[in-house]
């Protein structure tokens, strides 16, 4: 049997989770560890990679696939000196579960009144807020991969109307959705807005003043509600801040930032309609990513085509 191809880990993670997942995976390969600057890793075929060293494909240079550490990808298509080979997306059960599980509790944190109720615990305030129903509200989600269209199907379950936009128009069961050409249709129906885009030169900043404002207002909320757990570049800051403290927005629930950590002087802190998560709404299990990349790899050996190859002219 010939030799199998070294495996580099470069992954931001917390060191125990990594070194623990590695007790039970990869076994018969070699794992070598890029946080180890003396370790030599140019026969290293297969990298499992999360926010990696920038000369990461210098120490490298032999590379014939990467395996990204998250569902998005962003943070490898901006690195420098990246080879032309293949890029595989985590798409897994429990990352896709986890992001639903956010989505949802977001979701009927802000229709149940969480943040207002929380203030007047503070303030030892008793008293009753309007609550609609789920079905009251029509909750958009934007981006329809596999993890926006879990979650769409998980909010239907919980009883709010879900309508959906994707770039080219996607068929969910029991959903309505919308292509690229009618997104003013799309926004003028929402009341909660579920942000889960990948992000491209077309989706970067994309959540801004002028889409905020195209939102349905006067709904069962009074005002619209904007929820983003897909990319921090996705979104303009200043523009969230701005439509929370006038009114267009009535409260937020955000796991990403266009600089993160979230700076401590960011506005978006101190507002009491606000949930911050610090991009922990689905975070990886390190054990499914090892289990994930191992069943790849062993196609690749066979090989068998890869599966969830990102396209990087759409760039996921």
């Amino acid at each position: 049997m010939p030799a199998r191809k070294p495996i580099v880990i470069d992954l931001k993670f917390e060191r125990s989770q990594v070194d623990a997942a590695l007790a039970n995976a990869f076994s018969g390969w070699p794992v070598l560890r890029a946080s180890d600057p003396d370790v030599d890793l140019s026969e290293a075929r297969y990298a499992v990679i999360w926010k990696p060293d920038q000369n990461l494909f210098r120490r490298a240079p032999n590379l014939e696939v990467l395996f990204s550490g998250g569902a998005g990808v962003d943070h490898i298509l901006t690195l420098p000196d990246l080879p032309d080979i293949p890029i595989v997306r985590f798409v897994d059960d429990s990352l896709t579960t986890r992001m639903s599980e956010w989505v949802v509790l977001q979701a009927l944190s802000h229709l149940r009144q969480v943040p207002a109720y929380l203030k007047q615990q503070r303030e030892r305030q008793w008293r009753e807020l309007s609550q609609p129903e789920a079905k009251d509200l029509t909750v958009g989600v934007m981006g329809l991969g596999v993890l926006g269209q879990d979650s769409a199907r998980k909010l239907k379950i919980m009883g709010f109307n879900v309508i959906g936009w994707s770039r080219s128009r996607k068929a969910i069961d029991g959903i309505e959705t919308f292509d690229g050409a009618e997104l003013d249709a799309f926004l003028s129906r929402t009341d909660m807005l579920v942000g889960l885009l990948p992000l491209t030169p077309d989706t970067r900043g994309i959540f801004d003043a002028a889409l905020f404002s195209r939102l349905r207002q006067g709904g069962a909320l009074a005002r619209p509600v904007f929820i983003n757990a897909g990319r921090g570049g996705s979104q303009v800051e200043a523009d969230v801040v701005a439509a929370l403290e006038s009114g267009v927005l009535g409260g937020a629930s955000l796991d990403v930032f266009e600089k993160e950590p979230l700076p401590t002087d960011s506005p978006l802190w101190r507002m009491e309609n606000v949930i911050v998560t610090p991009h922990a709404a689905s975070a990886s299990d390190v054990r499914a990513l090892f289990r994930n990349a191992q069943a790849q790899i062993e196609r690749h050996e066979k090989g068998e085509p890869l599966q969830n190859v990102v396209d990087r002219r759409a760039g996921y």
